[in-house]
């Protein structure tokens, strides 16, 4: 005789999926930055390496890159002192280490939601 055991799913635990977003709008950009949308679009005009990109009407979208790239200017520029040049400078010359200490924030950044989700959980 062949018993078949139920699995009860409810208490299964469930994973969300890490869902990110293909595109960010202005407002949200203007929303992470705490800042003026003008200040974005400067900075876009400032640095080649910004490229969001524009529907018909004209709005902006920026892609992750966008977001990593305004992250690393807004850090060069607000909290290490640099110059609009000196960022670009810098940037230019140091993309590589740029982006892996991009990623090695982003992965800081998820870990410590992650740990504030389960401090608030306690």
């Amino acid at each position: 005789m062949i018993v078949h055991k139920l699995i009860n799913i409810t208490n299964m635990p469930y994973k969300e999926p890490n869902i990110e977003k293909l595109y960010y709008s202005m407002g949200e950009v203007t929303k992470m930055f705490d800042v003026n949308a003008s200040q974005i679009r400067f900075y876009e005009r400032e640095f080649d390496i910004l490229k969001p990109k524009k529907n018909k009407k004209g709005n902006r979208y920026f892609r992750p890159e966008d977001i990593d790239n305004l992250k690393t200017i807004f850090s060069l520029v607000k909290d290490k002192g640099y110059t609009l040049q000196g960022a670009r400078d810098y940037m230019k010359s140091n993309k590589k280490d740029i982006q892996d200490n991009q990623s090695i924030i982003n992965s800081l950044e998820k870990i410590k939601a992650f740990l504030t989700d389960v401090r608030e959980s306690l």
